[in-house]
């Protein structure tokens, strides 16, 4: 296996860790307020907004990365990543108070924060020609983390108790930061990837592109914690409301998150031979009417629609990290991952107490489901702005673009 192969496998395996640790309370909360209810009480809405610390560090943490990652190397920063996310994952199932276990959860979400930022940038280094692909896998890994913590939660709790629910993949975690530790620095014109000079693209499409992306960033982060949070809690409201029936909940919830891998995969194949806003489009247009049906749909029809909405969240999300990479020059590319990743992780923090807040008001997911498509709207309208342009598949017709010609027009008239 090349250098750069490991190194793939390692980013992607963090993010099954990334994604998975930060969704285990999601359902955990489902176990604790019926096995400790001395300690949590029986109330869903305040246990789960015990994760409000931790997507607040994990949102807020990814802004320094970028520089921590010039400072201390790539490779220092991951090992961190992959030791300190498991310890605290670990911490949390061994905390016997809520103040505990949200503290334990905070700062598992500061060395949870370093993937995003600088895994991201690795493995688009590392993927040489094919991002789109790698991006694509990437993403199925992501959300292999997503769909596995449910129903790996549902089971580990329901058989042994939530607190193994946390300890066991923290450990986990831990052991593949060791064998990461033993990993050298990955230098990717050596190992033969990311060598390509990137193109000179005019100054008005980048920064159009940027400040749709960050748009974009800030309400499709809140979209996706939200729904991944939520998906365990509509599958038990409308599908097994039974205290008997957790595991089937993480199982109806892990059916319809599978969904999601699929598509970023075959996304991820579309993106490298077809422009950004052809495949981004499409998945925006799906999401709105998918979460306003959600909102009164009962039964069995919950699940395919769920699929398709979490096939469309799962999808945009790979969408958007090769915007970065088709438009961001390679030096400058951990840097903007922080600041988009932030942005996004804001926004996914607002996403904890706000669900919480909605469902004790309500007593019912509908609101919560209507508020999240107004939101989704936002992430539509951004796609519909979106640069089109064949140079993201052909880079050296870069140089050839109109902005350009124009520049070069008017530069000449001056001269005259």
């Amino acid at each position: 296996m090349t250098p750069a192969q490991r190194q793939v496998v390692f980013i992607n395996t963090a993010h099954t860790f990334t994604h998975y640790c930060l969704l285990i309370l999601a359902t955990a909360v489902l176990a604790m307020v019926t096995q400790d209810r001395v300690i949590f009480g029986g109330d869903f809405g305040p246990v789960l907004a015990l994760g409000t610390a931790m997507f607040v560090t994990y949102g807020l943490g990814a802004l320094p990365m970028g520089w921590l990652a010039a400072k201390f190397g790539r490779r220092a920063m991951m090992t961190a990543f992959f030791l300190g996310t498991g310890f605290f994952m670990a911490m949390a199932g061994l905390m016997h108070s809520p103040i505990g276990i949200g503290v334990a959860l905070g700062l598992m979400g500061c060395f949870a924060a370093v993937y995003h930022p600088i895994g991201t940038a690795v493995l688009v280094e590392a993927a040489g020609e094919k991002v789109g692909r790698a991006m694509g896998l990437n993403g199925v890994f992501g959300n292999f983390g997503v769909a596995t913590a449910p129903i790996v939660t549902a089971f580990v709790a329901a058989t042994l108790g939530w607190r193994w629910a946390f300890i066991l993949p923290g450990i986990a975690c831990f052991v593949v930061g060791l064998f990461y530790s033993r990993e050298p620095e990955f230098d990717a014109v050596k190992a033969g990837g990311g060598a390509r000079p990137f193109p000179e693209i005019p100054r008005s499409v980048v920064r159009r592109a940027v400040m749709i992306l960050m748009a974009i960033a800030a309400v499709s982060g809140l979209v996706f914690n939200a729904y991944t949070l939520l998906l365990p809690k509509l599958m038990q409201e409308r599908l097994a409301n039974s205290p008997d029936l957790l595991p089937v909940v993480g199982l109806l919830a892990f059916l319809a998150t599978i969904c999601g891998g699929l598509t970023q995969f075959t996304v991820g194949r579309m993106i490298d031979s077809r422009t950004l806003k052809m495949v981004f489009l499409p998945l925006g247009v799906a999401v709105v009417p998918g979460l306003l049906a959600l909102s009164f749909l009962d039964g069995w029809l919950v699940l395919p629609v769920a699929g398709l909405v979490a096939a469309c969240v799962f999808g945009q999300v790979t969408v958007n990290e090769t915007m970065t990479a088709r438009y961001v020059a390679p030096e400058l590319r951990a840097k903007l991952y922080s600041i988009r990743f932030t942005v996004g992780f804001i926004g996914a923090a607002v996403a904890s107490p706000l669900m919480g807040y909605l469902y004790e008001a309500t007593g019912s997911l509908a609101v919560a489901m209507v508020v999240l498509a107004g939101v989704a709207t936002v992430t539509l309208i951004c796609a519909f702005a979106f640069p089109d342009r064949p140079e993201e598949l052909r880079p050296e017709l870069w140089a050839q673009a109109p902005e350009f010609e124009r520049a070069r027009g008017a530069i000449a008239q001056a001269a005259e």
